[in-house]
């Protein structure tokens, strides 16, 4: 992933605030890619080893628009190599939702099926936005989170209406995603800053159409909402769990073995 601007794509002036959100959102997707990649010859079949791993595949893509983009903000000169391999663990700004093990396939779905319904509408959002470069990446972002939101809202059907066994797996996992679905639509100063100018759109403004959403396909699943009495915050300030160390140690292992190599 070579430093500097995309072809066709203009050089951008600083904006600090700018380059917050868009590592933030960089590193929600790189995070997730990361885990998704776990499953790679581990998943329950071939077919969905294919599709966790396109699906991987695509938000690395995002990681990758969203860093470079970021790194060009921030005033530091940073590619998206820099922002993804060299940073420490705290340096990281993802959502904790994102970071969260694997576990067994239905908390894998559950994740997806929490995260894919806000990442459609936050893109879809990001397409009116003011500037041009974001718009088209909102996009196209919201185009290909589509079909991982329907492969979620799919796989959370399937589970909740399968066996007993199934059914038990798919609801327990909800129960301990849903506590982590909340810091998605958090809003700092940044953040109201940024959709006050309409740069961004405001993630709390998307929290009851995410809701009524992710409703709809758990209840389709005969499956109950869960409402958790906590609520797990501290990601976008670098408040990492305990698993989130090994991850990226596996995520920056050969750059940190061999420090600027090339292919």
């Amino acid at each position: 992933m070579p430093p500097g601007s995309p072809p066709g794509e203009s050089p951008s002036a600083a904006d600090p605030d700018l380059a917050r959100h868009l590592t933030c959102l960089g590193d929600d997707a790189l995070v997730l890619a990361q885990r998704l990649c776990q499953w790679i010859t581990r998943a329950p079949t071939i077919d969905e080893d294919l599709a966790l791993s396109n699906i991987a595949l695509d938000l690395i893509g995002h990681a990758r628009t969203l860093l470079s983009r970021a790194g060009r903000l921030d005033g530091t000169g940073r590619g998206e190599d820099d922002l993804a391999y060299s940073r420490s663990e705290r340096e990281f700004t993802n959502a904790l939702l994102t970071e969260l093990p694997n576990g067994d396939f239905a908390m894998t779905v559950a994740r997806q099926l929490a995260y894919t319904h806000y990442a459609v509408l936050h893109y879809e959002a990001l397409a009116h936005c003011v500037d041009p470069d974001l718009a088209a990446f909102g996009v196209r972002a919201a185009k290909e989170v589509a079909f991982h939101r329907l492969h979620a809202d799919r796989w959370t059907v399937t589970l909740g209406r399968g066996t007993p066994e199934s059914t038990r797996r798919m609801q327990r996992a909800l129960e301990r995603v849903w506590p982590y679905t909340g810091e998605l639509f958090e809003e700092n100063d940044v953040l109201r800053r940024l959709a006050a100018s309409g740069t961004v759109p405001s993630p709390a403004a998307l929290h009851d159409t995410w809701l009524a959403r992710v409703t709809e396909v758990v209840t389709e699943a005969g499956l109950a909402v869960p409402a958790p009495s906590w609520s797990a915050t501290g990601g976008r300030s670098g408040l990492h769990t305990e698993e989130f160390g090994p991850l990226i140690a596996e995520l920056q292992s050969v750059r940190r073995q061999f420090p600027g190599g090339t292919w």
